[in-house]
């Protein structure tokens, strides 16, 4: 059996036996207990203290944190906690938490209060040392080029660069986990999906490509790449992975894949127009045929030097038909121009300069143009105002050989429908009426039009 002694010889080995400063004092501050601990701690001895106010370790700036806790103490507060700063002997703080309880007589009336303290110096430490890691992290990854995030192990993504907010318009809370679907284009989430879960369930790296939506609404292409983190063990505690735009890349290999084809189909209709001179120069130049078909041949690479030292730069729309249809040459008296002069913008140039050579192409090799009485018409105008207002570009055959629609559509339709809607944004319409094929092209003016116009 204990008794009250060996109750308070118990009670006074286990306050002088702990790491935490205990201390007691009075309503006015005063130290009533000092343990070893606080000694070790604050480098005052229990002499030094016992009797004197507790305010001795508090610095100057914090003393109103003394005040703060005898009223809460006052008040019958069970506990105050925080952490703060207290001075030691030689002039220099610790970093330490601080539990304050109020301490209670036989009749139930506060007579002070017990401070337990631990030194936390080294925690406060290692807690700056992290957040200056996360700070350097956060600021790294939300100013790399990429959409960035991070999952665990199951693929539950928790974290995403600002890129990604800024980019998608979304916020963490729509977004983690597999909130991420919602971003995707709705013809490749499912595979997207599936090969990433697989790629989660078996720890293998990830890599794929595919569009997401912008805040704009627009779809972008992404390289995407995520790789896991491993513990020493090899066990998988984390992913990291990116989303890189590669819209600009894609569409210029896409561009480079169109122009060599173009190429090729240029060269190819390039040998048709000169079996063409070849022959209308035989039958109405029989004596100088050599002579009249060199110069009409020189005449065919002299227009397409000024095309290319030109470099599609900004040029009057009439300018650019006139320089398209120049191989033409007496065909050329088979078309009429009309419209008001404009100029056309460096990007728009090539994309109006390919439609028009196939069109042209198109029209001496089977339309109007390979007939002496066949008529082709080009116009242009610009309606409406503000956002209302459209450019459009008009190019219609009559007189010609019987119109029919083609049952399959080549590279050269490709160059004429789809070369104007992808790179103006334009409608490209096109009929086969029995008095003659017709191409519309209507897009914004901004879309083709030079900023001045």
């Amino acid at each position: 059996m204990i008794t009250p002694m060996d109750t308070a010889d118990l009670f006074e080995a286990i306050v002088n036996s702990s790491d935490a400063a205990v201390i007691a004092k009075d309503l006015d501050s005063r130290v009533l207990s000092w343990n070893p601990a606080a000694e070790a701690i604050f480098g005052w001895s229990a002499d030094e203290m016992v009797g004197q106010s507790i305010r001795r370790i508090i610095p100057e700036d914090r003393q109103q944190e003394e005040d703060l806790i005898l009223d809460r103490i006052k008040r019958g507060e069970s506990a105050t906690r925080m952490e703060t700063v207290r001075l030691r002997k030689d002039g220099s703080t610790v970093e330490v938490a601080v539990l304050v309880s109020p301490v209670r007589n036989r009749a139930g009336e506060i007579v002070g209060a017990s401070a337990i303290c631990r030194d936390i110096s080294g925690e406060v430490r290692t807690r700056q040392a992290l957040t200056e890691v996360e700070q350097r992290f956060s600021l790294m990854a939300d100013n790399i080029s990429q959409l960035a995030w991070i999952a665990d192990a199951s693929g539950w993504i928790y974290w995403y660069n600002r890129r990604w907010f800024d980019y998608t318009g979304t916020s963490l809370e729509d977004m983690q986990g597999w909130g991420w679907q919602s971003v995707h284009h709705p013809d490749h989430v499912q595979r997207v999906t599936e090969y990433i879960s697989q790629c989660f369930e078996t720890g293998t790296a990830w890599e794929d490509t595919f569009p997401l939506r912008g805040v704009d609404g627009t779809y972008r292409w992404f390289l995407s790449r995520a790789v896991p983190l491993r513990d020493n063990d090899g066990k998988v505690l984390c992913w990291f992975g990116t989303n890189t735009d590669i819209t600009e890349q894609r569409d210029a290999e896409r561009r480079i894949e169109m122009l060599l084809m173009e190429v090729n189909h240029r060269s190819k209709n390039l040998l048709t127009v000169v079996q063409s001179l070849a022959r209308r120069t035989a039958a109405s130049h029989s004596g100088d045929f050599i002579k009249r078909l060199e110069q009409r041949i020189a005449g065919l690479a002299a227009n397409q030097d000024v095309l290319v030292h030109r470099n599609w730069s900004a040029v009057p729309l009439k300018e650019l038909i006139e320089a398209q249809l120049r191989f033409l040459e007496n065909g050329l008296r088979q078309v009429s121009m009309d419209g008001p002069e404009v100029v056309v913008q460096p990007s728009a140039a090539e994309a109006v300069s390919m439609a028009l050579h196939e069109l042209a192409t198109n029209a001496e090799k089977y339309g109007a143009l390979s007939v002496p009485e066949g008529r082709v018409a080009i116009s242009w105008e610009i309606t409406g105002e503000g956002d209302a207002a459209e450019f459009a570009l008009r190019w219609t055959e009559s007189d010609g050989p019987a119109v029919r629609s083609p049952e399959n559509k080549g590279f050269g339709s490709r160059i004429i429908e789809e070369v104007p809607r992808g790179k103006l944004r334009a409608t490209v319409e096109i009929a086969y009426p029995p008095q003659g094929y017709s191409f519309t092209l209507r897009c914004p003016p901004q879309n083709v039009l030079a900023c001045n116009e």
